[in-house]
């Protein structure tokens, strides 16, 4: 497997990971500062670096590539993977919109190869954990679900408030939040409206959006990279006869609490803290040597980025495009 890039989410997501499985091994970095990239792999381990992107995914013997590049850059370089036979694991948010993505996924389809967005906490039993809660019942019929991740970005030059990059809240915050709205109502929201305070034009440092679920519910999603949400990741489901508050679901690997409040009484569970990226790749590894869907394939990609476009829009405002070349 070989990375484009050494960005800093690649030691957590992938090196030390794989160096837990046996099924994987990182034997190159491509990176668009060769210096920076062998300094990469000096550090890791890693046996190659290459000159650019075009060389990692045309090598021969690398049969997959994680791709967590800016935004606006992941449906390029996932394509170009694809084209060349290889097997992607593409970081969130899967492209710029939800045109780009229904592209990949086409091409990934007609290849035959598996691609995954890289949901981390969707394969952590966390979230298997939730949907068994929500699904049991004993919440009653659900009414409202809120989820959020909103943090502190203070620097505004970091490339995830670049326009250019796809960058902005919704997209980088707010993909975890939209992500679980729709796993935790087993539906695709259609937006009712939305409002993005704006970091520079056309991007925004934070958003709200609320949604119509299935039987008249009603779901809000916030995110924010700078507001005075300083700190809010979360995920709450109100049903009638009861509620679920979870604290931290994106990454339980830290810290997480799940609590359950009914008629019958309260609960609070605990779930393993293995990080959520070493299940991952697992399950990447396995549907490569194996076979077999993931949680997270293009197709849910693709509904994942149209309701994110649809939130831009209901915000007046533009989806993200691709990085031009």
């Amino acid at each position: 497997m070989a990375t484009l890039g050494a960005a800093r989410i690649t030691p957590g997501a992938l090196i030390r990971p794989a160096a837990k499985n046996p099924a994987v091994e990182v034997v190159g970095v491509a990176a668009r500062d060769p210096e920076r990239a062998r300094e990469f792999a000096d550090r890791h381990g890693i046996g190659r670096v290459y000159e650019s992107y075009e060389r990692a995914v045309g090598d021969p013997e690398v049969d997959a590539v994680y791709n967590p590049l800016p935004n606006g850059l992941h449906g390029r370089w996932t394509l170009a993977a694809i084209d060349a036979g290889k097997h992607v694991l593409c970081e969130k948010p899967f492209a710029a919109n939800a045109e780009e993505a229904a592209e990949v996924a086409r091409r990934a389809t007609a290849a035959g190869v598996v691609v995954m967005e890289a949901f981390h906490y969707r394969y952590h039993p966390l979230a298997s954990r939730l949907l068994e809660i929500v699904g049991s019942g004993e919440l009653g019929a659900v009414r409202r679900i809120e989820t959020s991740m909103c943090f502190p970005l203070l620097s505004r030059g970091d490339i995830r408030y670049r326009l250019d990059l796809a960058g902005g809240a919704l997209m980088d915050a707010g993909c975890y939040p939209v992500h679980l709205m729709r796993v935790l109502s087993r539906s695709e929201p259609t937006v009712r409206r939305a409002a993005a305070k704006l970091a520079s034009p056309g991007v925004d440092r934070a958003m709200r959006a609320e949604v119509d679920l299935p039987g008249g519910a009603v779901g809000v999603i916030t995110t924010s990279m700078l507001s005075s949400a300083l700190l809010n990741v979360s995920a709450r489901v109100e049903g009638e006869d009861g509620e679920l508050r979870v604290l931290n679901p994106f990454a339980p690997q830290h810290y997480h609490r799940v609590k359950v409040v009914t008629t019958q009484g309260h609960r609070v569970e605990h779930l393993t803290r293995t990080p959520t990226y070493e299940f991952q790749l697992q399950a990447f590894a396995y549907a490569i040597r194996h076979g077999g869907p993931v949680l997270t394939p293009p197709a849910d990609a693709v509904k994942n980025m149209a309701l994110i476009d649809a939130i831009y829009r209901a915000a007046k405002m533009e989806p993200r495009q691709p990085t031009a070349a």
